[in-house]
């Protein structure tokens, strides 16, 4: 239920800063600012441009209008506000990803590996905010959570074609989910395209060829529709590197900023698996599938299986 409020009209609104703005601090907040202050506090602003009816502002630029109005509440519930900005904001941490992730793959072809390596570690930044993201929605109870529920429909967020399309590029490859973007021919060609390509780790893997580190074949020419499987000769090339990282540093490097990266995505999927089960417990998705169950065989994917399982024979 929302607190009882008073509304007023904009325009008294701006009158009443005004006018605050003029009189100087409020009765009661202590002394006057004296002529010393008031010159600092003015200088501050010295220069600053105060008038953007000519010029782009700040909210132009980042289009903040359309941003701050993309959020439309179906239930009458307060909650659901957090629920809309969690998702939104994900989704555009998500597509800041994205854009670092296919940049990344680019260099690593290309073998520019200090730029990967940038971008990585800022995909990396990036899930660790959307993990912290996630204590903010389990501030949602299951009372609040069961109020807005109907109103979502099937929509979930299995259904977000970023996470899919991040997913595919980590190696997740899973022909069944094109089928949820069927509806949007736009977006089923962005989740199609990075099913069919190779994945951020087969482009490593195609770096240690390049490198001189014996690779098997079936590793480098595959079909890269399929989820990657471990192989023992892929940890063998992987363990040449770790046993001489000084001779093979870029490699060494580039495994290791591959493990920094799922190592935030594991702790992305598992804070989302809490998360779920502290507000709806074991309930099915709204999507169909069967909720904290179906999340949690999530955890058990391990998308650079070579880079964990060599550190039992280092």
């Amino acid at each position: 239920m929302s607190c009882p409020h008073h509304h007023e009209g904009q325009a008294g609104r701006t009158e009443q800063i005004v006018k605050a703005a003029d009189a100087g601090p409020p009765q009661g907040s202590g002394r006057p600012l004296g002529g010393q202050e008031r010159s600092d506090v003015g200088a501050s602003f010295h220069g600053a441009q105060l008038d953007f009816s000519k010029d782009m502002s700040y909210g132009d630029y980042l289009h903040l209008d359309q941003i701050l109005s993309a959020q439309h509440p179906l239930s009458p519930e307060h909650n659901e506000m957090l629920f809309i900005v969690q998702h939104q904001t994900s989704e555009l941490w998500m597509k800041l990803m994205l854009h670092e992730m296919q940049a990344a793959v680019a260099c690593v072809a290309a073998d520019r590996l200090p730029e990967a390596f940038k971008m990585l570690a800022r995909v990396s930044k990036i899930m660790e905010q959307l993990v912290h993201a996630w204590d903010v929605l389990a501030t949602m109870t299951p009372p609040e959570y069961t109020a807005i529920r109907p109103y979502l429909s099937n929509s979930s967020g299995f259904q977000s074609a970023q996470y899919r399309r991040i997913e595919f590029m980590l190696g997740n490859k899973n022909a069944a989910m094109l089928k949820p973007h069927a509806h949007r021919p736009d977006l089923l060609a962005e989740v199609e395209a990075a099913w069919r390509a190779p994945s951020l780790y087969d482009e490593a893997i195609r770096l240690m060829q390049r490198r001189g580190i014996a690779v098997p074949a079936e590793a480098l020419a595959r079909d890269w529709t399929q989820p990657y499987a471990a192989s023992e000769g892929v940890k063998a090339a992987w363990l040449e590197v770790y046993r001489s990282p000084e001779q093979h540093w870029d490699l060494y490097q580039m495994g290791e900023e591959l493990v920094d990266l799922e190592d935030a995505f594991r702790l992305w999927r598992f804070r989302h698996v809490t998360t779920v089960e502290r507000v709806i417990g074991f309930k099915r998705g709204t999507g169909g599938t069967s909720g904290v169950s179906y999340l949690r065989k999530m955890l058990d994917t391990v998308l650079f299986p070579e880079l964990w399982a060599l550190r039992t024979e280092l």
